[in-house]
């Protein structure tokens, strides 16, 4: 049987029937590890990184991967050892970062709620720059950095209120989001900042959503953040760098998102026809990077048929895939090894006691009991946001390099997820 790729995912392909990530079986995987199962490709992550970097090749520039996609240390330590920073929205991400050897020097220092103890972790750590995102969180960081005896490298995250066309849970440029700090009150933050004691200003910065698969907000953006630094600048207020931020999205269904290289191509064009061509650029890609190069594999435990819909039931659940749950979110549902067989029309739901609780809808499958069925595109927001609900234990994560299988992270037991907890008296 010829080999047969995956939409959207190159790194996983058919091979004799057989569903494989890179040169491994995911049928071996599932087998020596268990499902739920993530695995995720290192050639994958790789791939997409290099885009980006073929499309700043030559620019000043440095790659922050937003870890809050996947924050698994084996997936952190690859985009490491390729050259990249990080992007952090808690304390909590800054600590995997140093877990792995990162220098906090290389991480921006994203999210509108830092604690005045996430601030001073940071300023201990050596943080690379902080992204303010309201004006009274650079008094609270300038009072932090006073008390510590330092100063605080900031740049303000803009709000320029442009549609990033895009599901209104990941939107984040808007006015009626809670991100960033409004476009028509940028100039006089700035000017606060450059005055407060504590804190130096080294670039701006703007992020306006997820899952952006068109590229005329991204310009639409570009055009506000570069008024404002004409602005800025002409205030008196130099900067160093200018953060463009991350959203690119991937193909769940059938939408092709604009290649990373052709994208800040056309950004870049823009950038230079403005005159800042020159200037430090910082990117913060998240889901690019990691979304297609995971799966979840899952086993089916029971066909249930019934009057109105048939179900079929898998190890997997919304604990564990969030995404359709919470935002309807599609995933490709494909058989790891198809059968030459009727196919029947699903909703694919797992074990948690919640009518929300389903990964796919409507999906025709030829399947029995004990098959393995992967959820494509899993690589994003799936096992960072995963949780313990009606006390399940978190799945194992695989990283596949080639013919070679790392386990990343070994599956949960009721007693890890009981270990804090104590009985009263």
């Amino acid at each position: 049987m010829s080999t047969t790729t995956t939409p959207g995912q190159p790194f996983f392909a058919w091979r004799q029937g057989q569903l494989h990530a890179e040169d491994l079986p995911v049928a071996d995987l599932a087998r020596r590890y268990g499902t739920p199962l993530f695995v995720y490709s290192k050639a994958s992550m790789l791939a997409a990184l290099a885009a980006y970097q073929r499309g700043f090749a030559g620019r000043k520039s440095k790659i922050c991967y937003a870890m809050k996609a996947n924050s698994s240390l084996g997936v952190l330590q690859v985009f490491a050892q390729a050259g990249c920073g990080f992007d952090i929205v808690s304390g909590g991400e800054l600590e995997r970062v140093l877990a792995i050897g990162g220098k906090a020097a290389d991480v921006i220092f994203s999210g509108v709620g830092k604690t005045r103890v996430e601030m001073a972790r940071a300023l201990e750590a050596g943080i690379g720059c902080f992204n303010v995102e309201s004006e009274s969180e650079l008094e609270v960081l300038a009072e932090v950095a006073g008390a510590h005896g330092c100063t605080a490298p900031v740049s303000i995250r803009v709000n320029p209120n442009v549609d990033p066309k895009t599901h209104p849970y990941i939107s984040t440029g808007l006015k009626g989001n809670k991100f960033g700090v409004a476009h028509e009150r940028t100039l006089a933050a700035y000017r606060r900042a450059a005055d407060l004691r504590g804190l130096r200003v080294v670039g701006i910065d703007c992020h306006i959503g997820s899952q952006i698969t068109d590229s005329s907000p991204y310009l639409d953006a570009m055009d506000r953040v570069l008024d404002l630094v004409d602005a800025i600048e002409a205030a008196g207020i130099p900067l160093q760098h200018i953060d463009f931020g991350g959203g690119l999205g991937i193909d769940y269904q059938g939408v092709q998102p604009p290649a990373a290289d052709q994208l800040w191509a056309q950004l870049l064009r823009k950038l230079d026809a403005r005159g800042y061509g020159d200037r430090e650029l910082m990117i913060e890609p998240g889901r690019s990077l990691v979304g297609n190069a995971g799966v979840c594999l899952t086993e089916v435990l029971y066909l249930k048929p019934g009057e109105q819909k048939n179900f079929c039931i898998v190890d997997a659940a919304m604990n564990d895939l969030p995404r359709p749950a919470m935002y309807e979110a599609y995933h490709a549902i494909l058989p790891v090894a198809p059968r030459d067989a009727a196919e029947a029309r699903y909703d694919v739901v797992g074990p948690v006691c919640e009518s929300g609780d389903w990964l796919g809808r409507n999906r025709d499958l030829a399947v029995q009991p004990g098959d393995l069925l992967a959820v494509m595109s899993a690589g994003a927001y799936c096992m960072s946001m995963a949780s313990n609900y009606n006390t399940r234990p978190r799945p194992a994560e695989v990283l596949v390099d080639g013919g070679h299988a790392h386990l990343i992270r070994e599956r949960e037991q009721p007693a890890d997820l009981m270990r804090g907890e104590r009985l009263v008296g």
